[in-house]
């Protein structure tokens, strides 16, 4: 056993030394050129869309931490595989952590914005890695004894002080240099310095019935802190706001271009806005509502004057992730923003400070793009997106739903009144109606809270008469059109789910 450990425990320590060391380097020289987010970037634009999705379901907004933890496995189990076949079959390990080094420098160079600089620290970490473990792995073959030396010409006590020593070192070096970065640390900076205007259009106030106050309800308003996240980007793009420019371009009479200064000195709008991500199952929480702070893209797309036969915008963000957004839906007169604001605040950093795009009714993968900087007006028939490269439809309007917040499922609940409360759906649209059935009876009508707009969701809630036993609480919604919420079930591939939420719960 031995034979193996010890070897395998200096590939480990090899390479977490040069991969801690190349951190550093990317924190402090070279911004973007990170081998664990670069890797990991790269992986998730080439993992399939069923994989992706079978991830978000299981991980919900814990995707990026499960990514970096799998991913962490599988180096440190391929380190440990390259200090064992160096130890019995050299170069091979050494050559092994080369190709690593190979997969290092391909991820940096293909990211959006990025050069040949930015492939530096994963040579660096493979450089560093090789020649470590070739010392260490001759350390090892020098504790063997011989004739000459019985008991070794190096202890095992050095060896294994000596691995210690380099794995020590590079995890130090590998948690200060993502601690470090110091384009996540000055965009924060810049972002605490920024005092959002006044709106030149207000908001309308929430109205006072909006909400009820039952424990466990969704709040009407999803506080900053606890919006959800889905994003590609496992590094957060640290965007200096006085560097930021939008350009738009593609098919129009002329181009615009308008820095963050620009933007803000803009007669900004405020709105309240219901986002959904279209990953969120039926029953799920990927969709947030938040008062938003923006200028409306409408009138900077009249600016550009779109060409007649354009029916879309892309739009890139800093990190190079796209969406394919109709161009009517940023035309009309709904509330799609460039959104500098988010209840109160400058955009969270997490949420695309210093810009990102809202946009009501549709799925974000089509329309909410952060850290935006190019608005493309051009035509579906001649570009794709980021999703709709990986089987998702070109379109995401978003799908009239509702969802069960209280009683949670498999809760027990005493019998008597009981409070079912939750959130319905149908951004752009609005909701009339939400119903609720109990088991397999009659569907019978909940209250609705009043609405803010056709944009945002509505809560509602329903007195049940609860009698001992199991039971099964199914909710559905009508939308302001009069249709009713399918009860027919589908996958969120290829743009969304449907079918009925339902809460299973005991009733004592």
């Amino acid at each position: 056993m031995a034979e193996f450990w010890r070897p395998a425990a200096a590939g480990v320590a090899s390479v977490v030394a040069g991969v801690g060391l190349a951190e550093l380097v990317s924190a402090f020289v070279v911004q973007n050129g990170s081998p664990v987010l670069t890797v990991g970037a790269l992986l998730i634009d080439l993992a399939p869309a069923w994989l992706k999705q079978a991830v978000i379901a299981l991980f919900g907004t814990g995707d990026k931490a499960f990514l970096i933890v799998a991913l962490a496995v599988v180096v440190l189990a391929g380190a440990g595989l390259a200090g064992w076949l160096e130890f019995r079959r050299p170069p091979l390990g050494r050559i092994l952590i080369g190709l690593g080094g190979v997969i290092g420098v391909v991820a940096a160079v293909t990211r959006a914005g990025n050069g040949v600089v930015d492939a530096l620290p994963s040579v660096l970490a493979a450089v560093v890695a090789v020649l470590l473990l070739g010392w260490l792995i001759g350390m090892l073959r020098d504790t063997r004894p011989t004739r000459v030396a019985p008991r070794g010409r190096v202890s095992r006590r050095r060896f294994v002080g000596s691995t210690a020593a380099t794995a020590a070192a590079g995890a130090v070096a590998l948690v200060v240099g993502q601690a470090s970065a110091s384009g996540f640390r000055g965009a924060a900076a810049a972002r605490a310095a920024v005092r959002l205007p006044a709106p030149a259009t207000t908001a309308p106030p929430i109205p006072a019935g909006a909400s009820f106050d039952i424990p466990g309800l969704s709040p009407v308003i999803t506080p900053n802190a606890d919006f959800y996240r889905i994003d590609t980007a496992l590094q957060i793009p640290g965007i200096d706001p006085r560097d930021w420019k939008l350009r738009i371009h593609g098919m129009v009479e002329q181009e615009v271009e308008l820095t963050f200064a620009q933007l803000l000195a803009l007669p900004l709008e405020e709105s309240t806005t219901t986002l959904t991500c279209v990953s969120n199952e039926v029953g799920g929480d990927l969709i947030g509502n938040a008062t938003w702070l923006g200028y409306p893209i409408r009138h900077l797309l009249a600016r550009a004057k779109p060409s007649a036969g354009a029916d879309m915008v892309l739009s890139t963000s800093q990190d190079g992730w796209t969406a394919s957004t109709p161009i009517e839906a940023l035309t009309d007169e709904r509330n799609a923003i460039l959104a500098v604001g988010m209840n109160g605040q400058p955009l969270p950093l997490e949420h695309g400070y210093p810009v990102r795009m809202v946009v009501p009714g549709l799925y974000g993968y089509v329309s909410a793009t952060k850290w935006v900087v190019s608005l493309e007006v051009t035509r579906f028939a001649d570009h794709t997106a980021y999703w709709t490269e990986r089987g998702w439809s070109e379109r995401g309007p978003v799908k009239l739903s509702s969802r069960i917040d209280v009683p949670a499922a498999g809760r027990q609940v005493k019998a008597g009144t009981v409070a079912v409360a939750g959130v319905a759906w149908s951004q752009h649209v609005g909701v009339s109606a939400v119903h609720v059935r109990v088991d397999d009876g009659p569907w019978q009508e909940a209250t609705l809270a009043d609405a803010i707009s056709a944009d945002t969701w509505r809560q509602w809630r329903y007195a049940w008469e609860a009698t001992p036993g199991a039971h099964t609480l199914t909710v559905r919604a009508t939308d302001a059109n009069g249709k009713v919420q399918t009860s027919a079930v589908r996958d969120v591939v290829p743009d969304g789910a449907t079918g009925l939420h339902s809460v299973s719960v005991t009733v004592v």
